[in-house]
Order: C-alpha cells, then sequence, then structure tokens
C-alpha cells in the first residue's frame, strides 16, 4: 500500500540485488520429515450422517491446514474402516516355517484384515503413523462425537490408542463444525501446535457498496458484518485478548481512529486529536495503548503517536519532517516499533524504541515496502515488497529482525499485500488479487497451502486476532 506523499522512485533499470536471501526456519513450522496421518470420512448413526459432510470437511482441513502432517489421500486407505476401538483385531500369528514359499515359488503379497489390523493402516500403500477414526450419533438432543487417534507403530490396539474422548455439539451443521474443531485442535495439540479454532480475521470488505470492517472464522465461515457507518471504514487492528477492535473510519469526514469492543460490538469512544488525519492504529501488547499515525499539530502527515485506549495521554514518538505511518509494536518485547517510513526516499520499513530512540532501516531501501506485522515470538516481520518489479507490484516477504535476511513467499501472482500473522506463528493471512477482484487468502509461513476465504466483492486488509 502507498501513502501519500512518500517518494516514488522512479527505475531506469532493473536492480541487481546482492545475494542476500535466505531460508528462514520460521519458528514453530515443521521441517523434513512430518508424520503421516489417515483421517477416513467418519460416519454418523441415523439422524447424524446428515451433518457428516460438513463434519468430516472441516476435520480434515483443520489437521491439513495446521501444516504440522503428511496427510495419507484417502484413496489409498483399506475398504474397511473401524469406527471404534473395539472393532481392530489381532492378526494371526505367521504360518510355521514348513508352510512358507521358498524363493523361486512365485511372489506372495502381504496378508491383510482389509482396515482392522494397526497394520493395513501402517504398511503399503497407506502407511501412516496415525490413524483417526470414531463414530457420531444424536442422543438426548445432542450432537456426540466418540473419537480418538491411534499410534500405529504400536503393536496392538490397547497400547496404540492415545486417546478416546466425546465431544459434544448443538445439532446440526454448527455443532458438527464445532466438534470436528475440537478433535482437529486435539490432535494438532499431541503434536505442539495449535489449532485456530476459535481464532478470527477481520478484514474490510465492499460488498454492500461502502467500505466496512468484517471479521470471519480462520477458514472463511461464518463471515459477519461489524462497522455499519456506510463510509469508509479501514486498517482494522485487534487487541492481544482479541476483545477490541481499533479501525479507521472516514464518519466525522476526515479519517480517524474508532475503538470498539468485539463482544457485544461497542464503540468505546476514542478522542481524536484535531487532524486531518489519524490512521493506521495498533495495540501495545499489554493491550493499554494504542500507537498510530497523525497529522497534528501542525496536518503535515505524518509523525506516530501513542495513547491510552480513550485517546488521551498521547505524546509523539517520531519528531515530524516525514511521512511516518503503519506503527507495530513488537509482542514479545514490547519496547521496539515496526513502521513505515519515507525519510529515505521510497516508503521502507523501520524499526525504533518505543520512546523514538534508536532508529533503524530493515528494508534496503530498494523498491517499495509497506505493511509490517511481528510474528507472534518477536522474531520475524511479515511484509509487502516491491522488489524485483514495478512500482506497486507488491509480494509478500518475511524478514528474520535480527539478521535482516528474507524469504519471499508470494510469486508472480498478482499483489499481494497486508500480511498479518495467526496466533499459532505457523499461517499469515493477506490481501491478494491474483484471480482478479481483492480478495483475502491464508497460507502457511513458508509460502504454501495457499487458501482462498473470500468470494464476494472487494476485501482486503485482514488482520488475525484473538
Amino acid at each position: 500500500m502507498k501513502y501519500p506523499g512518500i517518494a516514488i522512485l522512479i527505475l531506469s533499470a532493473i536492480f541487481l540485488l546482492p545475494a542476500q536471501q535466505s531460508t528462514i526456519n520460521i519458528g514453530n513450522i515443521v521441517q523434513g520429515q512430518r508424520p503421516a496421518i489417515a483421517i477416513p470420512d467418519l460416519k454418523g448413526v441415523a439422524d447424524a450422517q446428515a451433518f457428516m459432510p460438513v463434519f468430516n470437511q472441516t476435520l480434515w482441513a483443520d489437521v491439513s491446514g495446521a501444516g504440522i502432517f503428511k496427510m495419507v489421500p484417502k484413496t489409498m486407505y483399506p475398504t474397511y474402516i473401524p469406527q471404534d476401538p473395539s472393532q481392530f483385531t489381532t492378526p494371526p500369528p505367521p504360518p510355521p516355517p514348513s508352510r512358507r514359499r521358498h524363493r523361486g515359488q512365485g511372489m506372495t503379497t502381504a496378508p491383510s484384515g482389509g482396515g482392522r489390523w494397526l497394520t493395513d493402516w501402517s504398511t503399503p500403500p497407506v502407511s501412516a503413523n496415525y490413524l483417526a477414526i470414531g463414530y457420531t450419533a444424536v442422543q438426548n438432543g445432542v450432537f456426540v462425537l466418540r473419537g480418538g487417534l491411534f499410534d500405529l507403530r504400536r503393536d496392538s490396539p490397547s497400547t496404540a490408542q492415545v486417546f478416546w474422548k466425546n465431544y459434544l455439539g448443538s445439532v446440526g451443521e454448527d455443532g458438527a463444525r464445532k466438534v470436528a474443531h475440537q478433535f482437529a485442535a486435539d490432535i494438532i495439540a499431541l503434536f505442539g501446535g495449535q489449532s485456530l479454532f476459535g481464532t478470527h480475521i477481520y478484514f474490510v470488505s465492499q460488498r454492500t457498496g461502502n467500505e466496512e470492517i468484517w471479521v470471519m472464522d480462520p477458514d472463511g465461515g461464518n463471515q459477519k458484518q461489524i462497522t455499519r457507518f456506510h463510509t469508509m471504514s479501514l486498517q482494522p487492528a485487534i487487541s492481544p485478548d482479541g476483545s477490541k477492535i481499533a479501525f479507521t473510519s472516514y464518519y466525522h469526514t476526515n479519517p480517524g481512529i474508532f475503538v470498539f469492543s468485539v463482544d457485544p460490538v461497542r464503540d468505546l469512544r476514542f478522542y481524536n486529536q484535531r487532524a486531518s488525519v489519524n490512521e493506521t492504529a495498533s495495540f501495545t501488547p499489554d493491550g493499554n495503548q494504542i500507537v498510530y499515525a497523525s497529522s497534528a499539530p501542525d496536518d503535515h502527515c505524518c509523525r506516530i503517536y501513542l495513547a491510552n485506549l480513550n485517546g488521551t495521554g498521547l505524546r509523539p514518538i517520531t519528531s515530524g519532517g516525514y511521512i511516518d505511518v503503519e506503527p507495530k509494536v513488537n509482542p514479545k518485547t514490547g519496547t521496539e516499533i515496526a513502521f513505515v517510513s519515507g525519510r529515505s526516499g521510497p516508503q521502507q520499513i523501520y524499526r525504533m524504541n518505543i520512546d523514538g530512540g534508536d532508529i533503524e532501516r530493515l528494508s534496503e531501501g530498494t523498491g517499495e515496502a509497506a505493511n509490517p506485522a511481528w510474528s507472534p515470538d518477536g522474531q520475524f516481520l511479515a511484509f509487502a515488497w516491491t522488489r524485483g518489479y514495478s512500482t506497486g507490484k507488491f509480494n509478500i516477504f518475511v524478514m528474520d529482525a535480527a539478521s535482516h535476511k528474507y524469504t519471499q513467499l508470494t510469486h508472480d501472482e498478482g499483489r499481494n499485500e497486508n500480511p498479518s500473522w495467526a496466533p499459532d506463528g505457523r499461517h499469515i493471512v493477506f490481501m491478494s488479487n491474483r484471480r482478479g477482484p481483492e480478495e483475502i487468502f491464508t497460507m502457511l509461513a513458508d509460502g504454501s497451502q495457499v487458501q482462498q476465504l473470500t468470494t464476494q466483492g472487494v476485501n482486503k486488509t485482514p488482520v488475525w486476532g484473538k
């Protein structure tokens, strides 16, 4: 995203940048060999079966999307699918040596229980390390799942059982989704992952004819409108505990900061200092203050300010004379701010102490860089950059904030901007026009498993929070 007044560098030739790109091992993304897991379609008893398509789709999507497992295709599974631990059987003992075939007497196939033996799942063609099974039923007006996970490296059903438990939900597709999310969360947690169930993505949508703030689940479901200002509302930010959002709106003509509670949705009344521009707000890690950009006091855009949640106690952090916007406080340290500035020419990513000292440029100075977003552990910055492209054609990059080494995540697929990290530190949400209008996408923080979440209207500037 370009900001008014930031110098545009006209390039007459393509810059050949130094070879400083490296592969970044993003914190807790599993590298190398991932455990292979088989998740067959679970079945429902009687009335519960009607909700199993959405259940099975949600379960598979959650586990697959965690980025932890190698998902074994369902086409490789045996014909018989156990639904309960009691349906596993133990293979018969091998035949005595005298009955075995000798070399040269022809090929034999490995014995099989058709799906009833653990080895049917652990050996080719499935070759899984883990198996999730279960079944659902409607009991006393409640949607019930009995499900669990089995470690196929064990030699008996009793020792292979990792867990087996009940999950309860309302009768209907919503209840089936909830139960599937909970089952997936337990599986993911066993491998050190964090389920995204219960987190939310806030974004701007024009589907009603105006730019309003919306919210959705991390899989794109349950999309709901929050603001109804019938004007431009932009740049949402979410508090660390997920209870508040801050955003910029033109509701009072000039762009100003609004802070809302999420549940219930309520205007918390943020005081905007007199200025033509107050924008790009974000929260401090303790959730008690807001950092934002303002043209106050002389209407020269923009300086970065720190204020209380209601807008009082404001004080400038940057000194003015430059265009400084998009401040983001490191969520781990709380002592440093990444921001966008035009102080060296084209807009770049900078870092400074929260008191405005020790300003350092993080991006190279070539092209244009914008939209910094700290990873939850405070070690990495995702951002949009035109490196190697014409002005305005942004791609998503991730930079190690300490070494300044970076990895490019999107390539040659339209304009990609506004990255934001998921609370698990494994996923990134972003905006892209790769398929036409601007829409919201997610991906793993290594650039893989790209998923489109929105399809209605124009959607942009997502932020991922609890």
